[in-house]
């Protein structure tokens, strides 16, 4: 029982860092979607993995060829998916370490802004946004206006990528085996300090504004399919199905392991903290939100006592809208001459942060509200990088696996020597991120490897399982593990509803895409709505790195079928012309010339 409740423990550890790390979209709208394609595609789908990958005992390119070898290039495209999610999945633990050394300042360094080049105020950047912005943006990333300036390397981030490869080695060499208790910190310590942030979180002034725009339905976004597509590949990439790394794991577990409490129980847990964490990162974003629309307020307000002369704190927050309608009532023409901004809580909460910045911004915000501020920062970024480090090794592992099942690697090659060079290798192309164009490629790859590939790999590990390996004999299978058969759920889920809505999904989202140039934001100080993010069209180049990066690791699949198929056909020719010593054809024919 210990070594299943690890088991299940450091799976959740692998899953929970992607309900932190970079959601696509939260919001109330949502969530309907989200826990549609949580119970039809990613439970289904995750107990699926789980199941063929203990009872086969094998990685995901073993099991794979052991069903079909025409289904070899299924595991090949988990490996291509690993590989890549882990180029960039590691630079977000870079990012970690550079806050995490950061936290040990007096004051914290995103508490305030720095002074300009002159020393006679503070940065304008700076002071156009807010000082954590400022960190994030600046300081860290030193981000470029658009991803076409790549700006130099950045000395500090390539220093911390190399950290973050090194560590993640010298804890991987110990072996999946050896993380034994580990897990138990790994796992549950995020629990404590989420809840510790919560309980912070919903004080601040402003959280309940974020909580009722997190809980309140808008069904008309619920009308737009891209909605239902974010929520299945945020499925796929939360849960980590089609990466391969579960069938490695559960490769692990004993072969009577019941995994379909398993998938059950690590499914709910994992939406369960997804939930659990939006909850103060909207009442964060809730104080954020409100913070801005009051300081849009102020600034109004003063344009407004300037230009109609009217005695300070006569107009307040308070009583903004009640002066302005009078104001509009009274002196029409005056009012429209005045230069104010258009301030909408709603909007504010819209522009909340998103994308991989998301925890770098909102709980540092977070954090600086919180007595021993410095404490809070240290303990939140240890949290982030144990949390980070059990999802590298998922990844790691569905790259390393199935190098060895292809056995590209000669046996007396040591797997720290191969594992040492994978790590070398992805530093080397992850560089790419710790330009000043970093972010702007990390989302590329956070968008498009996560989505088109997941689906199509998932959709033929269901049909390859259930179609081709058989639901009978899977069904045996599962009934040698855990004592029962798969009920009408599962069934009903892997022969019909699962296949159909991944079709579905996959389809909508290729025809949705074809109908758009996609774009990106762009952290630009000269735009004139800055420091709201300005939108761009992605450049043709890049555009054509995307759908690279969409088709190259779903290519394999084909590649691998149309080689095997080409080989048995070659191998049934050859079969075909090679001499029967029992066939005497040619003797008859022979012996009938010579009677005549």
């Amino acid at each position: 029982m210990a070594r299943n409740s690890t088991a299940v423990l450091g799976l959740v550890a692998f899953l929970t860092l992607a309900n932190l790390k970079s959601p696509r979209r939260r919001s109330s709208a949502f969530l309907i979607p989200y826990l549609i394609a949580l119970v039809f595609e990613g439970l289904p789908l995750l107990y699926l993995e789980l199941a063929i990958g203990q009872r086969l005992r094998m990685g995901s390119i073993g099991v794979w060829n052991s069903i079909s070898p025409f289904l070899g290039g299924v595991g090949i495209s988990s490996m291509i998916v690993s590989f890549l999610v882990c180029l960039f999945y590691n630079t977000i633990l870079a990012w970690v370490l550079w806050y995490f050394f950061h936290s040990f300042q007096d004051p914290l360094p995103w508490s305030q802004c720095p002074l300009n080049d002159n020393l006679t105020g503070y940065n304008v950047e700076c002071e156009k946004s807010t000082p954590v912005n400022y960190f994030w943006y600046r300081e860290t990333l030193d981000i470029t206006p658009n991803i076409e300036i790549s700006g130099s390397l950045k000395w500090w981030m390539v220093i911390c990528v190399a950290t973050a490869w090194g560590v993640v080695y010298i804890c991987f060499i110990k072996g999946i085996e050896s993380m034994g208790k580990a897990v138990y910190v790994t796992a549950t310590f995020p629990y404590l300090v989420l809840t510790i942030f919560l309980i912070r979180a919903i004080t601040l002034p402003g959280a309940t504004d974020g909580l009722v725009y997190l809980f309140t339905p808008d069904w008309e976004i619920l009308k737009n399919p891209q909605v239902w597509l974010d929520a299945s590949t945020q499925i796929f990439f939360s849960l980590s199905v089609a990466f391969g790394g579960l069938i490695a794991f559960s490769s692990y577990n004993a072969e009577r392991n019941d995994c379909e409490r398993d998938a059950v129980l690590v499914g709910v847990i994992n939406s369960a903290t997804s939930l659990y964490a939006s909850i103060p990162i909207f009442s964060i974003l809730g104080f954020k939100a409100n913070t801005v629309y009051n300081s849009c307020l102020k600034e109004n307000i003063l344009a407004l006592t300037n230009h109609f002369e009217i005695s300070d704190q006569n107009i307040t927050v308070e009583n903004y809208e009640p002066w302005l309608k009078y104001l509009n009532q009274t002196h029409p023409d005056e009012l429209s001459s005045v230069d104010l901004r258009h301030c909408d809580l709603q909007t504010f909460l819209d522009q909340g942060a998103s994308g991989t910045g998301l925890a770098f911004i909102v709980f540092t915000e977070a954090v600086l509200e919180m007595p021993g501020s410095q404490a809070w920062a240290i303990l939140f970024f240890v949290m982030l990088f144990s949390l980070g480090l059990s999802s590298m090794f998922g990844n790691l592992e569905g790259v390393l696996n199935p190098i060895s099942d292809l056995k590209l690697v000669p046996k007396w090659i040591p797997n720290e020597l191969v594992t040492a060079v994978i790590c070398l290798i992805s530093f080397s192309v992850a560089l790419i991120f710790t330009q000043g164009s970093g972010n702007y490629w990390v989302e590329v790859f956070n968008s498009y490897v996560g989505s088109v590939p997941l689906l199509i790999i998932a959709f033929f590990e269901i049909v390859g399982v259930i179609y081709v390996y058989g639901m009978k004999n899977f069904s045996e299978d599962i009934y040698f593990m855990t004592g029962r058969r798969p009920n009408i759920f599962w069934k009903a889920c892997w022969m019909v509803i699962s296949p159909v809505m991944l079709l579905v999904v996959l389809v909508a989202y290729v025809i949705i895409q074809a109908q758009k140039h996609p774009s990106y934001p762009t952290w630009n100080p000269d735009y004139e709505s800055f420091p709201q993010t300005e939108m761009e069209p992605y450049p043709d180049w890049v555009f054509g790195i995307i759908i690279l990066l969409s088709a190259l690791p779903v290519v394999s699949i084909p590649l691998v079928a149309l080689y095997k198929l080409i080989c048995c056909g070659i191998k049934r020719s050859s079969t075909r012309a090679a001499p029967n010593p029992y066939n005497n054809d040619g003797f008859e024919i022979e012996t009938h010339q010579q009677t005549n």
